[in-house]
C-alpha cells in the first residue's frame, strides 16, 4: 500500500465524503479506493493483458535489432535499479 498526502478541491472532498457515507467506510482514503475501484478501469486496466506484454517484448526486440543493441541487464542490475 502507498501512503499519500494530497490536496483536493472542495467538490472532490464532498464526493469522497458521500462515497464514504454511502458505503460505510471508515475514512476518505477508503472512499478514494472505492471510487477508484468503481471507475478506474475507464482509464487504466487493473491487470496487464498478456497481449500488451507480448507487444512490449516484440517492440523491445525490434529496437534492439534496429540499433544493434547487444548488452542485456542482469537480474542483479535490475534489482538494484528498482531499489530491491
Amino acid at each position: 500500500m502507498t501512503s499519500m498526502n494530497i490536496n483536493v478541491n472542495e467538490y472532490t472532498n464532498r464526493v469522497l465524503g458521500v462515497v464514504k457515507e454511502r458505503f460505510g467506510l471508515k475514512d476518505k482514503a477508503e472512499a478514494l479506493n472505492k471510487f477508484t475501484e468503481m471507475h478506474g478501469e475507464e482509464f487504466v486496466e487493473k491487470e496487464v493483458r498478456d497481449e500488451v506484454v507480448e507487444e512490449m517484448i516484440r517492440d523491445c526486440e525490434k529496437w534492439e535489432k534496429k540499433y544493434k543493441f547487444k548488452r542485456k541487464m542482469s537480474l542483479k542490475e535490475l534489482d538494484k535499479l528498482c531499489g530491491l
